[in-house]
């Protein structure tokens, strides 16, 4: 059984981040908001944004940086960025199951002082030239290598 979770670092489309619930509610991973998010993600949009999916998700919102990462800590749980700045590539990196998938804002990413933070970086290889790859698909391509190493 596996206790991987996605978080979210103050994710800025709608969308998105309804796309990712809808994912971790199929396969059944926690996921953590940490705020603040460039939306209003009251009960009632990220129902909107989740659709019905909403209901089978465990969701924890942190109202900011310091107390996710303060909630992480005390959990002893292992933080794993992915970040175009990486340099392993996420199919070479070895999972855990209690390990959080970190991923940035759609539009800046994650500031330095969180990039700093994470125990591990991942990538996703891309062709040269292209910026980087919508967030919702990253969560599912690495979510699901970290589920099949881990499950």
């Amino acid at each position: 059984m596996t206790d991987l979770r996605i978080a979210l670092y103050q994710p800025d489309i709608p969308g998105n981040t309804g796309t990712i619930l809808r994912l971790v509610a199929c396969l059944g991973l926690g996921v953590d908001i940490i705020e603040p998010a460039g939306f209003d993600i009251s009960d009632r949009n990220l129902k909107r944004a989740g659709m019905d999916y909403l209901a089978s998700v465990t969701l924890t919102r942190h109202v900011n940086w310091n107390q996710f990462e303060t909630w992480r800590q005390s959990a002893g749980r292992r933080l794993v960025l992915a970040s175009t700045r990486a340099a392993e590539r996420y199919t070479d990196f070895t999972y855990r199951p209690d390990d959080i998938l970190l991923f940035g804002r759609e539009s800046a990413g994650v500031p330095d002082n969180v990039h700093d933070a994470a125990d591990a970086r991942v990538i996703i290889p891309m062709v040269a030239g292209q910026r980087s790859i919508n967030v919702a698909m990253s969560a599912a391509m690495i979510a699901g290598e970290a589920l099949r190493q881990v499950s």
